[in-house]
């Protein structure tokens, strides 16, 4: 009887649609479920440095382990190294293959290289954190795609999304000789980790009532809701694609199912599925991004070196609303809006000059939806150093970007409660308000509400002058003022 060690990874926390565990149960012999606790992740040094992220993982793993005994079997969860407990054990129990979910990070396929080197049998990896495989979807020229649209063109010609495989209804015992010292999961606080109440709670189950929330309310209008930071618009999603508690493939059909969705919020859902696929394929073609700029253009841009001005952008005291709700959200909720990510990373690379790697760490630090794909093709897209990216010349305004996807000023009293009480025509403004409209918000402009930090039109033309300096390009001044 085929033994099959199947190794879940922590980008596939589920049991549905799991190509992995599908086919291990597909050969009808005995399963071996493992998660390894590697320290890269979970040693409280370096699980401290992304507290929202290993909150939910461990919400996940807790809620996973749970599911694997409701249907029978047991999950194996044991301390060390992969790239020695993997091997090791697969020895030990005598499996005849490992199969396990591809990662496109460039350490899990070292990782996944050094495992397949040291294992005596084989080492099977099946696609299920993209929709479609990194690397195989080519121009007629044969290279990889660099803009979306073309990308996105080809994607609906070229793929077919399959259908989600269900999830099993039994698992097959542990073997009985398979005798394994497991150890309980650690707990947040046992990783020097303080438990955020306001972070979304993990595992499949809550993923699954999320895109039930999605589907009966935000997907309808999403075209135009995604981008309010004032509304419920967006389908808060991420992270169960990030840690797959949801696969891509069963967010993407469920949508399709939707009775009366207008064809132009299911496009629009589907096209930011389509520029997740995206940013996973620039890193799987190029795994330098996750350390130098796409276009070699931006190679030793002079930014700026200001701990002060990048202290104030982290912490939400800019003196500007938008920006600094923005700030105050990831630090709160371990999630930023997406609109108000690309106000938050235009200003900080545009604004303040300050890198965008400085940005974009900060960011992996705290979002539990953290993906350093997608959140490097942002940060690279905000900057104007990345593929697809807006042109460097467009500086977005935060006061328009405020006045125009928070209307209603909600998202800016909600994360920057000491200015709840100003008017919506001063609210992303309030330097330009009259003094008793400030008197009668309680608002002392240096007291309870920092200045501006930077004039923005001297910030845009700082940003201009340097860029056209360093590019070699001329900077189109008269261009668009986002």
């Amino acid at each position: 009887m085929t033994r099959t060690l199947v190794w879940f990874r922590g980008k596939d926390l589920r049991l549905a649609d799991h190509a992995p565990l599908a086919a291990a149960l597909a050969g009808g012999g005995e399963i071996v479920p493992l998660f390894v606790l590697d320290p890269y992740f979970f040693s409280p040094e370096r699980a401290r440095r992304i507290p929202h992220r290993m909150q939910f993982l461990l919400e996940s793993l807790a809620a996973l382990e749970r599911n694997v005994a409701r249907l029978g079997s047991r999950l194996l969860i044991v301390a060390g190294k992969s790239v020695d407990v993997v091997p090791e054990l697969a020895q030990r129990l005598r499996v005849d293959r490992v199969v396990g979910q591809r990662w496109t990070e460039p350490f899990a396929r070292e990782r996944d290289r050094r495992v397949s080197a040291a294992l005596s049998v084989p080492f099977e990896l099946f696609e299920g954190e993209t929709l479609h495989p990194p690397g195989t979807l080519c121009t007629r020229q044969g290279t990889p795609f660099a803009v979306f649209t073309p990308f996105a063109r080809a994607f609906a010609a070229e793929v077919r999304v399959e259908r989600p495989l269900a999830a099993p209804e039994l698992l097959p015992p542990l073997p009985a000789d398979v005798a394994v010292t497991t150890i309980p999961l650690p707990t947040a606080a046992a990783l020097g980790i303080v438990e955020n109440p306001r972070l979304l709670k993990g595992g499949e189950a809550e993923a699954e009532k999320r895109l039930s929330r999605f589907l009966r309310g935000p997907a309808g209008d999403y075209a135009d809701g995604r981008n309010r930071l004032d509304l419920d618009g967006t389908s808060r999603l991420s992270q169960d694609l990030k840690f797959g508690t949801l696969s891509p493939r069963r967010v993407w059909h469920a949508v399709e199912t939707l009775a009366g969705i207008a064809p132009a919020a299911l496009g629009a859902f589907r096209n930011e599925l389509l520029w997740r696929e995206f940013a996973h394929v620039q890193l799987w073609e190029r795994p330098d991004l996750l350390s130098e700029p796409f276009r070699p253009a931006w190679r030793g841009f002079p930014w700026r070196e200001d701990d002060a001005a990048f202290w104030a952008w982290s912490r939400g005291t800019t003196g500007y609303p938008i920006v600094d709700a923005a700030a105050r959200q990831l630090l709160a909720e371990g999630f930023v809006h997406n609109r108000a990510r690309m106000i938050a990373a235009s200003f900080l690379t545009k604004h303040l000059l300050i890198d965008y790697r400085r940005g974009e760490a900060h960011y992996l630090r705290f979002l539990t939806d953290g993906d350093p794909a997608q959140n490097n093709l942002g940060w690279q897209w905000s900057a104007g150093s990345g593929t697809d990216a807006q042109p460097y010349f467009r500086v977005f305004n935060p006061v328009t970007q405020g006045e125009r996807f928070d209307p209603s000023g909600a998202y800016v009293r909600r994360w920057v409660p000491e200015l709840a009480a100003l008017s919506v025509k001063h609210i992303h403004a309030p330097w330009l308000a009259p003094p008793e409209a400030l008197a009668l918000a309680r608002v002392s402009l240096g007291s309870t509400y920092p200045f501006p930090l930077v004039e923005h039109a001297f910030a845009r033309q700082r940003f201009l002058a340097v860029a056209e300096s360093f590019l070699g390009r001329r900077a189109e001044a008269t261009g668009p003022d986002a």
